[in-house]
């Protein structure tokens, strides 16, 4: 088997998971490495015997690798990709796909008119918790969705402002770091987002930036829902926290963050338990429940990301999450933001 050449644009906190995985998988070797001039990144391609670059296009003329994985500071994710694109070359461009919408817009104009190879980096996307939710909403278990109700609560500690002070600034809150990962999550498992309104509030912390969202929503197939979002709520009820996925967190099994609810039934997510009217029983909040816990296997979803990418290279799939799902979820976070500042509700028309 012919091992698919890889190369790693950024090693950093992601970038050395990346390359982690890459080293993992049998299918795929590390070709080499792009990073600033910087003393901290001169000993990288040297421990792991590979070349290291400073400029991605001579690492790209000298390697020509099978793909890139772009896990560079946001800001670069534009120019750098589309240097992979203009020369044919897969890549994988982690979260968020640029740093602004409109030059995600231009990424995914040159991807779908060159029939690019492309796959952003939300890798919840690839959870067998969320391929499994997923699969029983498509199936129709619930029914015609009705409302969806999620939350990201969480308390970040005075030493995460303490090493990294933008954070207490504007762009440094909870929406542009945290809610994108949401927008995500609740696109693939109810659809494409038509409407949203959101009021937000920094009285805890009192910092410039909001530390707590509330968000309301439309989706397109007539849904409604809730969302409510915090770095100063001493909650388990977030992902991190219930989806058991990242041993950074302490885990709660027993918690959601997510409760979708159809016409014949509710699912709890991540937990999976659903609860259903099955035919031919016609729904009643008189009648009782039929209760299930949907099984799952688990595997890590950065280990299935790696594998759809490669099975993209290789023409053996599509992406799970494309470049306009990328930019997608960037539009979505774009307008809770504006919703916020205008005290106003934000239309996202086709």
């Amino acid at each position: 088997m012919t091992k698919q050449r890889l190369i790693v644009v950024g090693p950093g906190l992601m970038g050395l998971k990346h390359i982690e995985l890459i080293l993992k998988n049998p299918r795929c070797e590390l070709a080499g490495i792009v990073t600033p001039e910087r003393e901290v990144f001169n000993d990288v391609g040297e421990r792991l015997n590979v070349p290291l670059f400073h400029d991605l296009e001579a690492c790209l003329t000298t390697l020509a690798p099978s793909g890139a994985v772009i896990s560079s500071p946001n800001e670069f994710h534009y120019d750098q990709a589309r240097l992979c694109v203009e020369r044919d070359i897969p890549v994988l461009i982690e979260k968020p796909i640029t740093s602004d919408y409109e030059d995600a817009v231009r990424l995914v104009d040159l991807v779908e008119r060159r029939k690019a190879k492309a796959v952003v980096g939300h890798h919840r996307a690839h959870s067998p918790l969320m391929a499994t939710a997923k699969a029983i909403i498509e199936e129709g278990r619930l029914g015609r969705l009705v409302a969806i109700q999620g939350s990201a609560i969480f308390y970040k500690p005075p030493e995460y402002f303490d090493a990294g002070p933008w954070r207490r600034e504007l762009g440094g809150g909870p929406i542009l770091i945290n809610l994108i990962h949401e927008i995500g999550i609740m696109r693939t498992l109810c659809g494409e987002i038509s409407e949203v309104q959101a009021i937000v509030s920094n009285t805890l912390r009192q910092f410039v930036v909001e530390d707590t969202v509330a968000i309301t929503l439309r989706f397109r197939n007539g849904a409604l829902g809730t969302f409510v979002l915090s770095d100063t709520g001493a909650s388990p009820r977030s992902w991190e926290q219930t989806s058991r996925e990242n041993p950074v967190y302490p885990t709660y099994p027993d918690e959601d963050c997510y409760h979708i609810t159809g016409t014949l039934g509710s699912l709890d997510f991540p937990t999976l338990r659903l609860k259903s009217h099955p035919a031919p029983q016609a729904p009643s909040w008189h009648v009782p429940f039929t209760e299930t816990v949907i099984p799952v296997v688990r595997q890590d979803p950065l280990e299935r990301q790696l594998d759809n990418f490669l099975d993209v290279i290789l023409g053996l799939a599509e992406p799970v999450v494309t470049a306009f799902d990328g930019a997608q979820n960037m539009r979505v976070v774009e307008a809770i933001r504006r919703s916020a500042e205008t005290r106003s509700l934000i239309e996202l028309k086709d």
